[in-house]
């Protein structure tokens, strides 16, 4: 496995490199969740393809006052997880932005909802830092998972609008076997926490079941996944929306091709998590 740190010789590959290449972008802090997206890059690069894995941990997509400065960065094993997965490059810059940049790529409709309206600026980061990305290592197709949904919808529109020559390849959330979504925050939280955090798949199963049963209201089913989330002691709900799996607009009536989404913290842990519902 190579590792390279620096932008100017990762460059230097891409101009190298003749085989297909793969990407997973991540932050680090590589769980099971990683590993699957990795093993999905592997099948589309093929035997002799790259894949490569970038980390880094992006400034720009956390806002004032939020975890950037404790996020997790064990380097050492996620280099050694990289290694063990077969991945053929690992990227981690050191030097991903200039000091004075000035250039920023922002998607404006997806973006606006969900952790868009929660987390201002987040999405603009997310897009400036995966372009630069894409443009460093011309992947000829990238892996996400769709735990971040509306970050996988977002990135995919910056992709179609800007014309990368980029296959976006979505990967189904990866779960303990309690439901909850794998994420490089759990281990934030406590063991107490960590029970509780299950509340977030046990309410979105809840809709589900209510949807599949006919209740269309989204405003009750909504209400059945606060009061599902209500249980748990140290929740406290961000957001809870269903929405159209496409455009991400709110909806009034369940319709085919809905999906629930919801943020909540447990504790000071602030988690994600979204399944579709019909």
């Amino acid at each position: 496995m190579r590792v390279i740190e620096a932008t100017e010789a990762a460059q230097t590959h891409v101009r190298e490199r003749d085989t297909k290449s793969v990407l997973v972008p991540t932050m680090g802090a590589l769980h099971r969740g990683h590993l699957k997206l990795i093993h999905v890059a592997r099948e589309h690069a093929g035997k002799d393809g790259e894949v490569a894995v970038s980390i880094f941990v992006n400034p720009l997509q956390f806002e004032p006052g939020s975890d950037f400065e404790k996020y997790p960065r064990p380097e050492a094993a996620d280099e050694k997880l990289c290694e063990e997965a077969g991945v053929n490059l690992l990227f981690r810059p050191r030097d991903m932005y200039f000091d004075d940049r000035s250039v920023y790529i922002e998607e404006t409709s997806l973006s606006s909802g969900l952790c868009g309206a929660m987390r201002p600026g987040h999405f603009r980061g997310v897009c400036t830092v995966v372009a630069k990305l894409f443009n460093l290592l011309t992947p000829d197709a990238a892996v996400f998972g769709e735990k971040d949904y509306q970050q996988l919808a977002v990135i995919r529109r910056m992709v179609r609008d800007l014309n990368f020559p980029i296959e976006i390849i979505g990967v189904p959330t990866v779960r303990e076997a309690d439901g909850l979504a794998l994420s490089s925050r759990n281990q934030y939280l406590n063991a107490d926490e960590r029970t509780q955090a299950t509340v977030l798949y046990r309410a979105m199963t809840r809709v589900k079941e209510l949807a599949d049963g006919g209740q269309k209201s989204v405003r009750e089913l909504i209400d059945a996944a606060k009061g599902v989330i209500a249980s748990a002691k140290s929740a406290r709900v961000d957001y809870v929306a269903i929405v159209d799996a496409v455009n991400l607009h709110s909806l009034e009536t369940l319709r085919p091709n809905a999906v629930i989404a919801l943020a909540v913290f447990i504790g000071k842990t602030r988690l994600i998590d979204n399944l579709r519902l019909t």
